[in-house]
């Protein structure tokens, strides 16, 4: 019986549950971090790795439950995600005037 997510039977829902267990004992690793980071790009770097596994479970979630619209908003979250890291970047490369050097 799967426990997690309604996946088909087998080893095939085996590993879907697996997945997800995984992806959530590293969510909640992640927030921890997030939490507790000592410096902003800790915090930041946390966040993108909650972005993207939020990505993954997701994709398994797809799988499992067969909706594949959870696909399309995968796929909107890495990019906003993507877009969200390239914004720090940029802040970074700033000199803290706030314009570029």
């Amino acid at each position: 019986m799967n426990v997690l997510l309604r996946a088909p039977e087998g080893f095939v829902g085996w590993c879907a549950n697996l997945a997800a267990l995984m992806i959530f004992i590293a969510l909640v690793l992640a927030v921890i971090r997030l939490i507790r980071g000592p410096s902003l790009p800790d915090r930041v770097v946390a966040l993108d790795l909650i972005s993207m596994l939020l990505v993954a479970f997701l994709v398994v979630f797809a799988y499992a439950t067969e909706v594949y619209a959870y696909l399309d908003a995968s796929l909107a979250l890495a990019l906003v995600g993507f877009l969200g890291t390239i914004a720090f970047a940029r802040l970074i490369d700033h000199d803290g005037s706030g314009e570029d050097t």
